[in-house]
């Protein structure tokens, strides 16, 4: 029996290990907390996994739990960023050096538009870019759909608005 459910548990996260990483990745600060956040995801989603009532997908619940996580660990982040010096003028780089492609620096002006939104409206941007439709995103935000919407417009017009500044 135990067995079996590592077994179900494992096809889970298999099946939603592109989206929980991608989470991971826009809350992280460094490259090296992506894969932090991602195992105290996976390890939150175990630890709850035999109370999922099945009110709601799987990949909802995880969407929630993914975001709570990331969150959280980003407020206790920024308090012990707060005490300490960070050394981000360091870089470690091969000597080879890939030429930054439209696409690569669109990426990069997205990814840094995105971490300065407020957690709610990041949360709502992250579940969009995972084609989440409104309705999906409502349900793991607590929100009302038409509110999603709402909110959605207006993070439309604040991204646009930063990429277009960056991009120049």
């Amino acid at each position: 029996m135990q067995n079996q459910v590592t077994q179900t548990f494992e096809q889970i996260i298999e099946a939603n290990k592109g989206s929980i990483y991608r989470i991971c990745r826009i809350y992280a600060v460094n490259p090296i907390e992506p894969e932090d956040l991602f195992q105290e995801v996976v390890y939150q989603i175990w630890k709850s996994y035999t109370s999922f009532k099945g009110n709601s997908s799987i990949s909802t619940w995880i969407y929630k739990i993914a975001l709570n996580v990331c969150i959280r660990s980003k407020g206790r982040l920024s308090k012990k960023n707060d005490k300490t010096l960070r050394l981000d003028s360091i870089q470690f780089a091969s000597e080879e050096k890939a030429v930054s492609t439209v696409e690569d620096i669109k990426y990069t002006a997205l990814q840094s538009c995105i971490s300065i939104l407020k957690p709610l409206d990041k949360s709502i941007v992250i579940l969009s870019l995972e084609d989440q439709p409104y309705k999906k995103i409502a349900a793991i935000t607590g929100l009302s759909e038409n509110n999603v919407a709402v909110r959605m417009k207006r993070i439309r017009k604040k991204l646009l608005d930063c990429i277009t500044a960056k991009i120049k």
